[in-house]
């Protein structure tokens, strides 16, 4: 360790100085020696630590009487190991000796001992342990260490209509669990501290970013003042005769982004207020980072289901709405139904929002992302979701207008991968985008920048826009298997259907009707299908789209054909953009094993839909269980389907996002 701080001693007059638990003083033996002085012998009080620094070649230690030469560059170093109990009650003597041996002179250095150290929860166990290792550095890894903070986003005073974080009081002392702890010991003579403050202070930078409460002990929210943050740069702090320790709370105010890696520092400075200008004798510095907005794959476990009640020309969604809780109830998960007075007949609620969470060794809670897409369910998230440890988290567009790319149907993510000896524990997320340098529609940047600075799920963009809709759920999703894997990709696949319905054909079933079952659509013969030239030049089109994101998916998640199950699915062009022909299968609400699909209304054949059976065929060796839902005129022929009206919150990770290196 480098010494901190160098102490000029003087032959005519004690030197004080002030030392602090642990850090190295440099002692400057030469600046004031008596006349014919050859050298030095270096002694101290028990609580103080002498050691001397040399080069080997040029000095040999003293033995016996001997002692250290003044011409031979040997520097003198110490540090005390206990905080003092009284003003100068350690000591330090230099004597000088002549050619005789005759002492030439002496120089006292009387000191006191303080113990102050800024500590937070370096180590990641979820409490604060004094650290003497390297406490401004954040690193990534099982064996990194630095501290992490979560944004204090969600709503923790039930009289509150404000987020927790833009308010400079606290609002509720159980919001200082979604708090870090950060403990400074100041222990030393009362004494010391009418010539000395301690002074926490942040940078400008950062201070927009975090906020600080100092902790009094009591239960009263009066007790908790903030003294760091936008408003707050520095804090002189308040330490009590006798007071050791102070406890301080720190929360996160922004996510990391585009303009923010996610690293925000704090000190404490102990400063000699005899001089002018002030002198700091000695600084602690803290690093945190910011806790990432985390997303959870259809292979986490369930916990609630969104849904919305609405009703249209067609009358309302009920029967959906019973399917939907039959399908909860099998799963085990909560439904959570938005009622029509609530989601202003906008049935589109997985657009609306995301649902993620933010982690840190202290504590956990779900945060909702809500879309830059303001329809309907506009204050859903916001108004209904947002509370007690439940957080919200918005990017809005500043000038560009709202895209349906938008809207969070175009926002997915994959299950833990491992591309190229790369893992990506937590996934990566996947966003629906134009096609490359074609400068069609794009999600907006401050979104797409925002998933891209939480750095743990490394975002990868898709190509969506040669849909209408332009959403990744329209030709993607996953399912959890039980197998090694333990998932598989399901992709849309017009190839796989028309290779469906050219068997059945040949199999003497070609006079079966697709939308058998559907008293309000025009049935079409597996025979006209086939021979619709315009359908099949559409669904060549779509195919060629699909496999075209099919080869980015197998490079960026490293997956294989054995990894992809191929669902059967037609298009249709409208306007140079596709819909689905009929409902979407792979549009599905995945609730563990349970899968609530789409219900394709396909040729019957032997009393039984050959879509439904191929899909069953596909899936249920895989440890799933189809359900296939009616959500045509409430969903389909909305341009939507059940992925598309439904949300589900699910069980974080077990990793631990500072696990991983990015």
């Amino acid at each position: 360790m480098a010494p901190q701080r160098a102490v000029q001693l003087s032959l005519k007059k004690p030197t004080y100085a002030v030392c602090v638990v642990g850090i190295e003083t440099y002692v400057d033996v030469y600046s004031d020696v008596p006349e014919g002085a050859e050298t030095f012998s270096v002694s101290g009080s028990p609580g103080v630590e002498v050691f001397t620094v040399y080069n080997i070649a040029r000095v040999t230690e003293p033995t016996g009487k001997a002692y250290w030469p003044l011409n031979a560059g040997v520097d003198v170093i110490i540090s005390v190991d206990t905080a003092s109990k009284a003003l100068n009650d350690l000591e330090v003597q230099v004597s000088y000796f002549g050619l005789q041996k005759a002492a030439l002179g002496h120089s006292v250095l009387y000191l006191t001992g303080t113990d102050i150290s800024l500590d937070v929860d370096t180590g990641r166990t979820g409490k604060v342990k004094r650290s003497h290792g390297d406490k401004k550095t954040w690193r990534w890894g099982p064996e990194g260490y630095g501290a992490v903070l979560l944004v204090n986003c969600d709503r923790d005073s039930f009289w509150s209509r404000e987020i927790d974080l833009t308010s400079t009081q606290l609002t509720s002392l159980d919001d200082l669990q979604d708090m870090a702890p950060m403990v400074l010991s100041c222990d030393g003579p009362d004494e010391l501290f009418d010539s000395h403050k301690l002074v926490l202070n942040v940078p400008f930078s950062d201070s927009r970013r975090m906020g600080v409460f100092c902790a009094r002990g009591g239960n009263s929210l009066s007790d908790y003042k903030q003294v760091l943050g936008p408003q707050h740069l520095y804090y002189e702090v308040e330490r009590r005769p006798g007071e050791r320790e102070i406890s301080f709370y720190v929360e996160g105010l922004t996510f990391p982004d585009a303009d923010f890696l996610g690293l925000v520092s704090l000190s404490v400075s102990l400063v000699d207020t005899k001089t002018l200008p002030e002198v700091p004798y000695f600084t602690d510095t803290v690093t945190f980072r910011m806790a990432p907005w985390i997303m959870t794959p259809n292979t986490q476990c369930p916990l609630e289901l969104y849904v919305c009640s609405v009703l249209d020309s067609h009358g309302s969604n009920e029967k959906f709405l019973k399917d939907i809780s039959d399908l909860v109830l099998k799963a085990n998960c909560k439904l959570i139904v938005c009622p029509w007075t609530e989601n202003r007949n906008d049935r589109w609620i997985q657009d609306e929002m995301e649902f993620g969470y933010i982690e840190a060794p202290h504590k956990s809670f779900p945060v909702v992302f809500d879309s830059p897409r303001d329809r309907g369910l506009k204050y859903f998230p916001y108004k209904r979701i947002l509370g007690p440890d439940f957080g919200y988290v918005i990017r809005e567009t500043q000038f560009a207008g709202v895209s349906g790319l938008d809207s969070f149907g175009n926002l997915d993510i994959s299950p833990p991968v491992t591309v190229e000896g790369k893992e990506y524990p937590l996934g990566r997320i996947l966003i629906g985008s134009s096609f490359p340098k074609s400068g069609g529609r794009r999600m907006a940047k401050v979104v797409r920048d925002f998933l891209k600075a939480q750095q743990v799920q490394a975002p990868v963009e898709l190509y969506s826009d040669w849909l209408w809709v332009g959403h990744v759920d329209e030709f993607l999703s996953f399912v959890p298997t039980s197998d090694q894997k333990g998932f598989r990709l399901l992709l849309a696949s017009p190839s796989a259907c028309l290779n469906l319905f050219q068997e059945k054909k040949e199999e003497g079933y070609g006079e079966a009707a697709q939308f058998d079952g559907l008293n309000h659509q025009v049935k079409r013969s597996i025979n006209e299908i086939l021979e619709d030239r315009i359908l099949r030049s559409d669904n060549l089109y779509a195919q060629r789209c699909i496999d075209w994101n099919r080869e980015v998916l197998k490079q960026e998640l490293g997956l294989t054909e054995r990894d992809i199950v191929d669902i059967p699915q037609l298009f249709y062009l409208k306007d140079s953009h596709a819909e689905a022909f009929f409902p979407d299968m792979v549009n599905m609400v995945v609730l563990g094993k349970y899968l609530g699909i789409p219900k394709p209304y396909g040729p019957i054949i032997n009393g039984c839909c050959c879509l439904e059976e191929k899909v069953r065929s596909l899936l249920e060796p895989l440890g799933l269980c189809c359900t296939f839902i009616d959500d045509y005129l409430s969903y389909h022929k909305l341009c939507g389907e059940i992925h598309c009206g439904t949300n589900v919150r699910r069980k974080p990770f077990p990793f631990k996002w500072w696990h991983m290196v990015p």
